[in-house]
């Protein structure tokens, strides 16, 4: 385990003081997987299969070791919050109405978000203090292909600006105020596009887990004092996926070559076109998408973000977690 040193006298070429500190403790795979005392394990490996993503096919160790621990401390986190929420509403002589808990799940594209989400999913339900839990992807709240087209946004698709970020703040303030049943906009991958006669109903879960690139990135600071609220002012936990840019890049890439022999192969596939290029023109092309477009939006938008999460999950090339760490300050 690895714990913070603070070192305040060390000037910078500026002469000014550097900070030599972290607010995390970090933990090695060893050390944290420790931390799952005797939490059960609460999945088969049936549920395994249905929980792991097109790239990344989950393991029992992996989910003994990494997921259990942390569904351990989210439990902890929850209790803590429902108790406070309650003292809140005894002080304030209300009717104890049910908050939800408001996990944030962000990172890069294809750096395996969607998974962690499942699986924390599957793993909290199973606690007996909050059997209802609910997951939404902020691909829904995505502005449709028509209005990013008329915006000139379709090539930073997924990027802050392409969002409609005000439904997202009005739904996430409806769940947060326990507002009995909340609907949400359904992307479909398949379309690349909403769905516009489609919506999920989140009907007040104990726990709502919020998945998608953006979800840790601050709002500007207002000039007149006024609030501007931003997506984690919501948030009771959240959790950073996070990988080496170019390990990020090649699961890109072969995500992208195996969806070229499935789901591209329809005609009524978005991405059709690309399933008859050669596999070197595919490749290039995956290339191509990823550099210009999803590794500029990480670099500019995503990875900044990754110091204001709860918790950092750092993954090596084989999609397995190699550290956590924990936020302290």
């Amino acid at each position: 385990m690895t714990l913070a040193v603070v070192q305040l006298d060390q000037p910078d070429m500026r002469g000014r003081s550097a900070l030599q500190f972290s607010p995390y403790q970090t933990f090695t795979r060893e050390e944290w997987a420790r931390l799952r005392a005797d939490t059960p394990m609460t999945l088969v490996e049936r549920d395994l299969e249905q929980l792991s993503g097109l790239m990344q096919e989950l393991s029992m160790k992996e989910v003994e070791e990494i997921y259990l621990p942390l569904s351990r401390l989210l439990n902890l986190y929850v209790a803590a919050a429902q108790e406070l929420h309650a003292v809140t509403s005894r002080f304030l002589g209300r009717n104890n109405v049910k908050m939800p808990f408001i996990l944030g799940v962000a990172g890069s594209v294809a750096v395996g978000k969607s998974t962690t989400a499942r699986v924390l999913r599957a793993l909290l339900a199973r606690w007996p203090d909050h059997p209802r839990v609910d997951l939404v992807t902020t691909d829904g709240f995505l502005l449709p292909n028509a209005e990013l087209e008329a915006r000139g946004l379709m090539n930073r698709k997924g990027f802050p600006e392409s969002f409609d970020t005000a439904r997202l703040l009005n739904f996430l303030a409806d769940v947060k105020s326990g507002r009995e049943r909340v609907e949400a906009p359904v992307y479909s991958h398949f379309h690349y596009d909403i769905l516009p006669d489609q919506t999920i109903v989140i009907e007040r879960p104990d726990i709502l887990i919020v998945e998608g690139l953006n979800v840790l990135q601050p709002a500007r600071l207002p000039k007149d004092g006024k609030a501007i609220p931003f997506v984690s002012d919501f948030f009771d936990f959240s959790i950073y996926i996070d990988a080496d840019p170019k390990v990020i890049e090649e699961w890109y890439v072969a995500r992208f070559m195996k969806l070229r022999t499935t789901a591209f192969r329809d005609p009524a596939a978005y991405f059709h076109k690309y399933a008859h290029l050669s596999p070197d023109d595919a490749r290039e092309r995956a290339l191509e998408i990823w550099r210009t477009i999803n590794l500029k939006n990480l670099q500019e938008n995503i990875l900044p973000t990754r110091q204001r999460a709860s918790l950092i999950l750092r993954k090596g090339p084989d999609h397995s977690v190699e550290s956590v760490s924990l936020r302290k300050l």
